[in-house]
């Protein structure tokens, strides 16, 4: 407890902040000056003060560094020793509550390296010697055989050496849609077998895997982060020399020690070191009013600077959820509408995505799912099923289809669209198109934002197809395709080298390195993953990405504000020092003058929860 109270921790100083408040107002009022033997504000000298005289010390011994701590520490000894009590305990109290508003807006420690760490798969199915043994990823070696089943995440990288399926590979490139894997093609760590065993060669150790390559970066990202800086601190040593030559020319030229100790203790920034805390308070508040969380003070004086964000297509511009956009028959025994029914049918017993959007576009339709027979899941071929006595299987194309069939296919794919078709009695007769669609308000807010000076670009796992006709259809130029996650981090890092400071707006894990790099990151909230939403400086609650014109536009106003009030604050002190060196403040007085800085900057920064943003 003791050392908690030393060091400053928030709960313990927020309830020494209390007791200070109480012993100050008697200590004014004079309620207990007869029954007690000292003055009562030395509770706020001493539960306030002696963190403050502690961590001025250990900054100049230890650390050899002049903090705003050691002028606070001058006042209060110089107060202390003229029996200026109240003045002494009011310094202390301001200067905690200061601290206590820096830790409130300063957010909790992320922990989305502790969450990718998470995704590691621990044990792997090995095949030595013609047996199958479950072992400690740790312990795979290059060249290892390993088996992966339907529902597995794969534990290490490498190469599929017999079977065929589809691999939910989100974690890595953010893609909404399956892709389909075979022979020859390479798999990542932490991606997801979706159906179907097959066989892999490892690669990579784990050490070296894909997913543990994101969480050192991860790492390095966080580690290259420096945390925000008190404007007080930053000019401290200044702060104290000025102070003290203040004080000391004041008490030379008048000869009055008191005077002297006044300059001290009017010279005190808590109206500067609360400047900042206040208006950052007033701004998170305000932006949470509309669906917008952010992070920490240092979240916000990044979010202010930005000039160029970069999108993530899946989830920021689009839903990130796979629909149905076409359904057309290829015989002219069935309707499209029977299309729909047919393969809704023989899916609703499948788990992969594609399968629950087309169940989710008949159910829209008012259809009623019925029981098939003979169900079957083939893995790389699809779902198969008896449908009124007729066979219908749902997935990769069987057969031939007609030139013309086959120019609407294209159509549908070069739109970025995913194609699954549907087969009666092993003949296709039609296809269900779907894709990830896009947000209807997209194009409006890259429009807005390039009118308040802020480029946009696409940064993205998807092919070009896909992500060509998103960006086309929003108005983003500068279009960035095919994209690993670290692909994604290095393309900002190249950005704010330069000096551009840039935003990521992403939603999966695959975005957490992006988030973490650039200069700052936005996920979205509700269908965003812990990890993107931890990696960020802010979360869009609702996934309204309307908001984000309103955001920054309050970023800026708040960044304005903390200019106004260290300004105001400066001046206040500045009058104050005046005042004192010509003996009309004394100690107490002046502390009540300056106590009258603190209480503007406040007043001013409370005034940004009035803003008010479209609801």
């Amino acid at each position: 407890m003791l050392k908690r109270w030393l060091e400053n921790e928030p709960k313990v100083t927020l309830v020494c902040a209390v007791l200070s408040v109480v012993s100050l107002v008697l200590s004014i009022t004079g309620i207990l000056k007869d029954i007690l033997p000292v003055d009562i504000a030395w509770i706020a000298i001493i539960l306030c003060g002696i963190p403050i005289l502690i961590g001025a010390f250990k900054g100049v011994i230890f650390e050899h560094d002049i903090k705003a701590d050691l002028l606070v520490s001058l006042a209060l000894i110089a107060s202390a020793a003229t029996k200026e009590f109240f003045a002494a305990g009011e310094v202390a109290l301001i200067m905690q509550i200061g601290s206590l508003l820096e830790d409130y807006t300063s957010g909790k420690a992320r922990a989305s390296i502790e969450k990718l760490i998470n995704l590691t798969p621990q044990t792997a199915r090995v095949i030595r010697d013609g047996a199958e043994n479950i072992i400690p990823v740790e312990e795979v070696k290059v060249g290892d055989v390993l088996s992966v089943i339907a529902g597995e995440t794969i534990p290490v990288d490498g190469t599929i050496l017999s079977g065929e399926t589809s691999i939910d590979q989100s974690v890595m490139t953010g893609e909404s849609l399956p892709v389909e894997k075979t022979v020859g093609n390479t798999v990542s760590s932490g991606t997801m077998n979706q159906f179907g065993t097959f066989n892999m060669r490892c690669d990579h150790e784990s050490s070296d895997s894909s997913l543990q390559r994101m969480v050192r970066l991860a790492e390095e990202a966080e580690e290259n982060k420096a945390p925000i800086v008190c404007a007080a601190d930053r000019w401290a040593t200044w702060l104290v020399v000025i102070a003290l030559s203040c004080a000391v020319i004041t008490g030379l030229i008048t000869r009055d020690f008191m005077r002297a100790v006044t300059v001290l203790v009017v010279f005190c920034p808590c109206a500067f070191i609360v400047a900042t805390p206040t208006a950052v308070l007033a701004g998170i508040g305000n932006t949470a009013k509309y669906g917008i969380i952010i992070k920490s003070g240092e979240a916000l004086e990044k979010l202010s600077r930005i000039r160029r964000i970069a999108f993530d297509k899946t989830g920021a511009l689009t839903y990130g959820k796979p629909q149905v956009v076409n359904v057309c028959s290829c015989d002219n025994t069935y309707s499209d509408d029977d299309i729909l029914r047919f393969a809704a049918l023989v899916e609703q017993k499948s788990e992969p995505p594609l399968g629950k959007a087309i169940c989710k576009a008949y159910a829209d339709k008012k259809g009623k799912l019925t029981d098939v027979s003979d169900f079957r899941m083939t893995a790389a071929k699809g779902v198969s099923g008896t449908v009124d006595g007729t066979m219908i299987m749902v997935g990769k194309l069987i057969g031939e289809i007609d030139s013309a069939d086959k120019a609407k296919v294209d159509e549908q794919l070069s739109k970025g669209a995913t194609v699954v078709y549907v087969h009666a009695e092993g003949k296709p007769v039609g296809f269900i198109a779907l894709s990830d669609v896009m947000r209807e308000d997209a194009a409006d807010i890259v429009k807005k934002l390039k009118s308040v000076g802020i480029t946009t670009m696409l940064l993205t796992g998807d092919n070009a197809f896909a992500a060509g006709n998103i960006a086309k259809s929003v108005g983003i130029e500068t279009v960035h395709t095919d994209l690993l996650p670290e692909d994604k981090m290095k393309i900002i890092m190249g950005y704010s080298d330069k000096g551009e400071a840039v935003c990521m707006i992403g939603d999966g894990v695959n975005d957490a390195l992006a988030l973490t790099s650039a200069d700052a990151g936005i996920a979205m909230g509700g269908i965003g993953s812990d990890i993107a939403i931890e990696s960020a400086d802010a979360v869009l609650v609702s996934d309204e990405i309307k908001r984000l014109p309103y955001l920054f536009d309050m970023m800026q106003r708040v960044m304005k504000k903390i200019k106004v009030n260290i300004i105001a604050s400066l001046v206040i002190n500045l009058s104050a020092v005046i005042l004192s060196a010509f003996g009309v403040l004394t100690p107490s007085t002046g502390a009540l003058w300056h106590n009258f800085g603190s209480v503007f900057v406040v007043v001013n920064a409370a005034l940004l929860l009035r803003k008010k943003g479209k609801k």
